[in-house]
């Protein structure tokens, strides 16, 4: 087992998962402790390293497309502090996070875990109902039902029009950007039979901010709706004839396993069933 805490939270890796606490510090963002604990598993990862800096540096980890709600959610435009998936790490702990980083990425190299994307989502998003506001509305979702509540800060369309709440089976998509220089940040919610999209202000089935950069929490409640969205279900191509290729490139891990394994990176029982696989691997084909 693998294990960071610092004072933006704790990470800590078995092999088969990764969970994330954030920390209780006040500089803790807004969104990070309203999500809480996060139980990442290992086949949803598509990456992860150690990204040193002057003063200490980040851990770093990114998802698979399509097995996270809210990281398909944010489009990568979440940044520290408010992203979940980035641990910010002192000086005095930089040894400790690289060695992390690294048992992380030999795990997923050992097991060769895919990096495609999913055809579903294999973490559940944020739990309903939720809620939160920014700027000049607040977007509430129990599971069924979207509601928009305006706040003194909506334009007079707005306020003229009233709450808009529509139910889930009539959200086509939902987007969510941060506030960026002079734009407005925007969490929208696509509906069916809408007509010509409006700007922020104006549109009734968006809640606009121009001040706080991430706006709060509002990227969790577009997380909550977009994991509850029917995904459209795509058939697997079919696999590829079998050629010595395959043949070639399992034996090659073959030697990569046994470089490792030399080199103390896997212990003989973790060499063993890597190796068995590999095995199984070559016979199939």
């Amino acid at each position: 087992m693998a294990e960071i805490a610092v004072a933006d939270g704790s990470w800590t890796f078995n092999g088969e998962f990764l969970r994330i606490v954030p920390g209780s510090d006040k500089g803790v963002h807004e969104l990070r402790r309203t999500l809480g604990e996060v139980v990442v598993p290992l086949e949803a990862i598509a990456s992860m390293a150690f990204e040193p800096s002057r003063k200490g540096g980040h851990v770093r980890m990114r998802l698979r497309k399509g097995a996270d709600p809210l990281s398909d959610a944010v489009a990568g435009l979440l940044g520290p502090p408010a992203d979940p998936y980035r641990l910010s790490v002192p000086k005095s702990r930089a040894g400790a996070a690289e060695y992390f980083a690294d048992e992380v990425r030999d795990t997923l190299l050992v097991y060769q875990t895919p990096t495609a994307a999913c055809d579903d989502y294999l973490l559940a998003g944020p739990s309903v109902p939720i809620s939160a506001t920014a700027g000049d509305g607040t977007a509430l979702f129990d599971g069924e039902r979207v509601r928009l509540e305006w706040t003194g800060f909506a334009s007079t369309e707005k306020e003229k029009a009233g709450p808009q709440e529509f139910p889930l089976s009539d959200v086509a998509g939902v987007e969510w950007k941060p506030q960026s220089g002079m734009g407005y940040g925007t969490l929208r919610f696509r509906v069916k039979g809408e007509g010509p999209a409006q700007p922020p202000q104006k549109d009734l089935h968006c809640v606009s901010w121009g001040i706080q950069r991430f706006g709060g929490t509002t990227a969790l409640v577009a997380a909550a709706v977009l994991a509850r969205l029917p995904r459209e279900a795509e058939l697997p191509p079919p696999p590829p004839p079998v050629s010595d290729d395959v043949h070639d490139a399992v034996l090659r891990r073959l030697g990569e396993l046994g470089e490792l394994h030399r080199s103390g990176v896997l212990t003989d029982e973790e060499f063993a069933a890597a190796k068995q696989a590999m095995i199984r691997r070559l016979q199939e084909t």
